[in-house]
């Protein structure tokens, strides 16, 4: 299983310099949902890394079925309430809070 990372340029150097090498760089709102539909389709991406402003902006039933699904797994980071969200996949993953 693979990392995906989906985000605009600023976001996606730092996972490009730690070696991921399944990055979409996007910039509109459109382009993430059709890029996300395609990384979906992909199955051996296990984990989707996305900006948590990113994920705010995508339609909601979008995020609900992103939230739900098992494989990848969508990690959520930056902007506000990245604890809150990392801490329930975690949950979720594991099924102890760790915290």
């Amino acid at each position: 299983m693979e990392i995906a990372v989906i985000g605009n340029s600023e976001f996606t150097t730092g996972f490009r310099l730690a070696g991921i090498k399944k990055i979409y760089e996007t910039s509109k709102t459109d382009d993430l949902v059709h890029t996300l539909q395609s990384i979906l389709k992909e199955r051996d991406v296990g984990i989707l890394v996305i900006h948590n402003d990113d994920l705010a902006s995508l339609p909601e039933q979008f995020r609900i079925m992103l939230d739900e699904i098992v494989t990848p797994t969508t990690i959520a980071l930056g902007g506000a309430g990245e604890s809150s969200n990392l801490r329930d996949k975690i949950k979720q993953a594991v099924g102890v809070d760790l915290w």
